[in-house]
């Protein structure tokens, strides 16, 4: 009675329901908060896979180039390889043995190793004839054959022939420092520590999200270590603006590349591979000068990427005339 007579229970009433659209407006931002950050996991994961994807496009790419280029050249001249393979692991150094171990009279294995856009030399192409065309152009290449025809391949290898334990190759001294290098002898003379890995070097891992780097020596990891970082995925409507989404996005990237940048000039000596998504990996290489970089498909968490990776880069491609 009091509280009618005083305006109490008007009050009470508007009260309760403000009390009650707290609690629905609390429980509806609570909700929008678990959407955002459900929506802003489905971003990462969707970018990392755009990331794999992108890079397995790439790759995939370069494959049907050079399937289209060797049907094109069996269809002009019918060349074909004999055998195109890519060979990893036990599988590869079984190759590697068997080439060594050929053995002929004095001068009659020939070995030579072509840079990326080396031309074959005329000695190679008296050998081979216009089957000295299946060797790409744009790749590095380690070729072995005799005199007689007995053997006749090629090995495309991961690391550039002549770096040396210090990270210093041939590449160091300019733009095509110097012509093909050609040995003639009794055995094939195969850069094995291009082809394989050996000696201490320092393999690392970069996605526009992920680092991570091992220190090996030959094919055991000695140590590694690897962080990700927080890089948005691809901007959708709503929120703020395209722009500012892509200003954002830009930040996070380059201080991830920083950081990496960083963790990599503070590594042991010796040569340094840089591997992962291209685009990133290209601009990080031109800061810190790697021995050897290349395009991977490497996803999930840095340790288990890292092995990924480490199988894919020392995955050489094999080609017999």
């Amino acid at each position: 009675m009091i509280d009618e007579l005083l305006g109490r229970a008007t009050l009470k009433e508007r009260i309760e329901e403000l009390e009650a659209e707290a609690d629905r407006l609390r429980k509806r931002y609570e909700a929008e908060s678990e959407r955002r950050a459900d929506a802003a996991t489905a971003r990462q994961a969707a970018e990392r896979e755009q990331n794999r994807l992108e890079d397995r496009i790439a790759q995939l790419e370069g494959e049907l180039e050079r399937q289209r280029e060797a049907a094109a050249s069996a269809d002009e001249g019918g060349l074909e390889p004999r055998r195109r393979d890519r060979l990893r692991g036990r599988e590869l150094r079984t190759v590697i043995d068997r080439l060594e171990s050929f053995q002929t009279g004095p001068e009659g294995a020939l070995t030579v190793v072509l840079g990326p856009g080396d031309v074959p030399p005329s000695t190679l192409e008296d050998l081979l004839g216009s089957r000295v065309t299946l060797l790409e152009d744009d790749e590095p290449w380690v070729v072995c054959v005799d005199d007689a025809l007995v053997v006749g391949v090629a090995l495309s290898p991961p690391i550039p022939p002549g770096t040396d334990a210090n990270g210093h190759g041939a590449q160091d001294a300019g733009p095509n420092p110097t012509p093909p290098h050609l040995e003639w002898g009794d055995r094939f003379d195969l850069p094995t520590a291009s082809l394989l890995p050996e000696g201490q070097f320092t393999l690392a891992l970069l996605r526009a999200d992920l680092f991570a780097m091992g220190v090996y020596d030959g094919e055991e990891q000695v140590s590694s270590h690897g962080f990700e970082s927080e890089v948005k995925g691809s901007h959708s409507k709503g929120g703020f603006s395209q722009g500012r989404f892509e200003r954002i996005r830009e930040g996070q990237i380059a201080d991830h590349l920083d950081r990496s940048r960083r963790a990599l000039e503070e590594r042991q000596s010796g040569p340094c591979y840089l591997v992962g998504q291209r685009d990133v990996v290209e601009e990080l290489a031109e800061r810190v000068e790697p021995d050897a970089t290349a395009a991977v498909d490497a996803t999930g968490k840095p340790k288990p990427a890292l092995e990924d990776a480490f199988r894919d880069f020392f995955t050489t491609e094999l080609v017999v005339f």
